[in-house]
């Protein structure tokens, strides 16, 4: 397939140009403080700027909360955290209501808001708390607001989860339903520094020296980008690489063997649309104006690993994830 650019309208190439400038000094902030993971730092901007929440899988210690705080804090926007346990109730997320006596002795009830009201939300290790508490986030992930008590109370915008999870102790943990996987626009792999950033990453961490961080974005700038990403011209080409892409993954006629074979769950619209959005803000954040297939191709991997699951006969034979969404990602 053809991967040529569309040609943007002029009523947002001035627009596209500022953005691109103004994402590269956020790029910049944040690698003050984070050293390395790059890759990872992209895709949780474009998660972001597509108007998307985030899975990051990683063992302790690499730094997820501080990319949680420091992304944060550039982009302008609160944030809160949540460490997931398995005695953690929905109230202590989305909060509850208490029953006051006023001055006149009258009682009512008084809504207190839970750490799910902030613009950008870390559950870390989600996957330990009960499914009645991971279920509490699932109607604030689509929708924007929570209900309590009855009431729908709505949600800062904009609205963000960042969840973690440690790929190593699965012991006391809940894996997450599948239709609330769906909600996470990517799945993102972080893994330990290479050696270079490692060691930048020692000297900066253990002097006194403090990185003075400051927010090169706000909120309302933040809406801004969410706005133009979804105005971006897109060309057919990757119009069609993003279907041919998606339905390849279901089992049927369209789809390769190894598809047929070995996957038991395949991914649905959701996932084209999280590939249409997350192609747009990657060219915005490279600095381009349109899109092209090897965006699609970059980005199938963290949008679709988490949409789709093999059958026992695929590991018994070492297939993974990585291979499928490899053939199905052939001649596009």
């Amino acid at each position: 397939m053809s991967s040529t650019a569309p040609v943007p309208a002029p009523a947002i190439e001035d627009k596209l140009a500022d953005t691109a400038a103004r994402l590269a000094s956020v790029r910049s902030e944040i690698g003050k403080v984070i050293f390395g993971q790059q890759q990872v730092i992209d895709r949780i901007l474009i998660t972001l700027m597509s108007g998307g929440h985030v899975l990051l899988i990683g063992v302790p210690g690499v730094a997820k909360t501080l990319m949680v705080e420091t992304i944060a804090k550039v982009l302008g926007l609160s944030s809160a955290r949540v460490q997931c346990t398995p005695d953690l109730m929905p109230a202590d997320i989305l909060g509850s209501e208490v029953l006051e006596e006023g001055e006149d002795g009258k009682r009512s009830f008084r809504f207190i808001k839970g750490p799910v009201f902030t613009q950008f939300l870390m559950a870390d290790e989600i996957n330990r708390a009960s499914p009645r508490t991971q279920s509490a986030l699932l109607q604030a992930m689509q929708e924007g607001q929570v209900s309590v008590a009855g009431s729908p109370h709505a949600l800062p915008k904009p609205f963000h989860v960042l969840a973690t999870q440690n790929p190593i102790e699965q012991e006391g943990t809940y894996p997450l339903p599948e239709a609330q996987l769906d909600r996470f626009l990517m799945q993102i792999d972080v893994d330990y520094p290479d050696l270079s950033a490692e060691r930048d990453m020692l000297l900066a961490t253990t002097t006194n020296r403090a990185s003075d961080l400051k927010a090169v974005l706000g909120e309302d700038d933040l809406r801004d980008i969410q706005k133009l990403v979804r105005d971006m011209p897109i060309g057919e080409s990757v119009v069609d690489a993003v279907l041919t892409l998606v339905r390849r993954g279901r089992p049927g006629p369209e789809a390769p063997d190894i598809v047929n074979d070995f996957v038991s769950w395949a991914p649905g619209p959701r996932a084209s649309q999280a590939l249409m959005l997350a192609s747009r803000a990657k060219a915005l954040l490279d600095g381009r104006a349109a899109p092209s297939v090897e965006d699609i191709l970059e980005l199938a991997e963290p949008v679709l690993k988490h949409r789709m699951a093999l059958n026992y006969q695929a590991r018994a034979d070492g297939i993974t994830l990585k291979d499928v969404i490899a053939v199905m990602a052939e001649d596009l």
